[in-house]
Parts: structure tokens; sequence; C-alpha cells
């Protein structure tokens, strides 16, 4: 399994999806988009999301950090543990 972060330093919401997938035991690959405007860019409009974090899991686009709790609450992140 491979979940990828796009995150930027002062994200609470990039925070809290890392906490999120580190107290579930899930690896992570981290992109900081802070100093990369143009991979920001490219990857807003790739997913069609403009916020942080953009979760990708088994390269689908999952959303934000409410998504990944949807998915925490549901019991469906725990098939990724």
């Amino acid at each position: 399994m491979e979940i990828e972060l796009y995150t930027t330093e002062s994200c609470p919401f990039c925070i809290a999806a890392k906490n999120l997938l580190k107290v579930k035991g899930l690896e992570f690959k981290e992109i900081d988009l802070t100093s990369d405007r143009e991979l920001r860019l490219e990857i807003s409009n790739k997913y069609n999301w403009k916020t942080v974090p953009i979760i990708i899991i088994n390269n689908k686009f999952i959303g934000g950090f409410d998504e990944l709790n949807i998915l925490n609450k549901s019991g469906e992140l725990n098939k990724y543990s």
C-alpha cells in the first residue's frame, strides 16, 4: 500500500492527517509543497483540489483531512492497516 500526503508546513489539517496516519500505524510519503508553487499548482490541477492536505492512497485520490477522517470513522481506513 502506498499513501502520498501533499502538505504545507503551517497547515493544521496536514498535521492532523499525519497524526491520524501515525496513530493508525500507516506509513506515508510526505511531499511538502510549502516552497514549491509549481508542484502545488500541478497537483491542485491534477486532482481539482485547491487545499492541503491532498491525500492519495494506492494511486486513488481520497481528498483532504475531512475525507480521511470519514474513512477512519467508518472503519474503511482499517483495511489499510
